[in-house]
């Protein structure tokens, strides 16, 4: 009876994180013609069009014009981006390009085009294009690895030099991954928040046949996520394991389970990214996905519109330039949260209003409120707001005179 139910608990398991629909999947035509169709795994750890691609936009230092002007007896740069006028005491241009760092789910992405220097082209499902450079490992020489499951080859590792163009594709539904599915659950930190969606370990393990490391008692032990019910802080030097077969266990000694762990990162879907260091880390608890988001379910961006307020009471509304750098729904608003790291798309963003030279209280449009601080996005250094009217001449909003904004859904 024991065996049974052990076998049934692990047949749960093991449907509780099927979701194929949810996997990132494409065409990959290669430098030499060929052409792979199926389920991908990028760079490790992005395996779900929830998932993020990582890198810097440049700003052409041929889009800025400089000037400098006297206010308050402080230096400041007034700069014009793509048209659009920029003053701020702090972004001080002096010939260079500017850049910034950027990310985009890969649900929003139609086709990945590799470009020279390591920079990347990305066409959009709105039709807009974005290019990126290199500022992580999730393209270009560092970048770690690229699976494709091919679905007549098999399992293709290629590498950078190797790819010519990805189209993006709606995944089949009867997609099947010899990898392994993708893992979800909630996590809680030790301030007692939760947030729930896919995850990812140590910032790599994020598929079932992925595995856990560590020693218990003397003895080296290597665990499927498959077989895992749970992991919670045992101490600083160890986590506790709930096998799905449930056996307790605690594993020590390597830094999938210690305090060198480099981070838990939670993919949630109304949300954004979630990054918890192990010192947050309370408890994670696998479980099934109420749902998954599809390649549908995601639109490309929109233009990021909305009412601003000022401190003085007035009010300008139109399409926004944040921080005159995120002007769509699909870029994402950073800051940190009680030790949590956010990374919130803006589609996902109801209100910003705020709070002090240090933060801004941020609601989203489920209702949940982070107070942030920690970011350009959301304290003084912000480099202001700037707002296109219809029919009206563009406003430009400084943060110290930036009191709220409420977006239009």
């Amino acid at each position: 009876m024991r065996l049974v139910l052990a076998c049934l608990i692990s047949l749960i398991a093991a449907t509780v994180t099927a979701d194929s629909g949810g996997r990132i999947y494409g065409k990959i035509t290669t430098a030499d013609g060929e052409e792979l169709k199926g389920i991908i795994r990028w760079d490790r750890n992005e395996a779900s069009w929830v998932d993020l691609l990582n890198g810097t936009k440049e700003i052409r230092s041929e889009d800025i014009q400089s000037s400098d002007d006297k206010r308050h007896g402080r230096r400041r740069t007034s700069v014009r981006v793509f048209g659009i006028r920029i003053n701020d005491n702090d972004w001080d241009w002096e010939g260079g390009d500017v850049s910034a760092e950027s990310a985009v789910r890969f649900g929003h992405i139609r086709t990945l085009i590799p470009r020279r220097h390591e920079n990347v082209l990305l066409v959009l499902k709105s039709g807009d294009t974005v290019e990126l450079s290199s500022g992580s490992t999730d393209f270009g020489q560092s970048m770690r690895e690229l699976i494709i499951e091919d679905e007549r080859e098999g399992e293709v590792e290629l590498e950078w030099d190797d790819i010519d163009e990805i189209e993006f594709l709606a995944t089949p539904p009867d997609a099947k991954s010899d990898l392994g599915e993708r893992v979800y659950g909630t996590l809680t930190v030790r301030r007692g928040d939760t947030f729930t969606g896919a995850i990812v370990w140590d910032t790599e393990e994020c598929l079932t046949s992925d595995v856990i490391d560590g020693e218990e008692r003397g003895r080296s032990r290597k665990i499927k996520l498959g077989r895992i019910a749970s992991l919670e802080r045992y101490s600083a030097n160890g986590t506790q394991i709930k096998l799905t077969d449930g056996e307790d266990i605690v594993l020590k000694g390597t830094n999938d389970v210690d305090n060198s762990n480099r981070g838990i990162v939670i993919e949630d879907p109304n949300l954004g990214e979630v990054r918890v260091g192990w010192d947050e880390f309370d408890k994670l608890v696998l479980a099934n996905p109420t749902k998954v988001p599809q390649y549908a379910d995601f639109d490309g961006g929109r233009p990021l519109r909305g009412t601003v307020e000022t401190e003085d009471g007035d009010k300008y509304t139109g399409d926004i330039r944040w921080d005159q750098d995120e002007a769509s729904t699909w870029e994402m608003l950073d800051g940190e949260s009680r030790g949590v790291r956010l990374r919130i798309e803006f589609g996902f963003v109801r209100k910003i209003e705020r709070e002090s030279y240090r933060g801004s209280a941020v609601t989203l449009w489920d209702g949940r409120t982070f107070s942030l601080r920690g970011s350009n996005d959301v304290d003084e250094s912000n480099k202001g707001i700037t707002i296109v009217q219809t029919g009206k001449k563009d406003v430009y909003v400084e943060w110290e005179n930036f009191r709220s904004v409420e977006f239009t859904k």
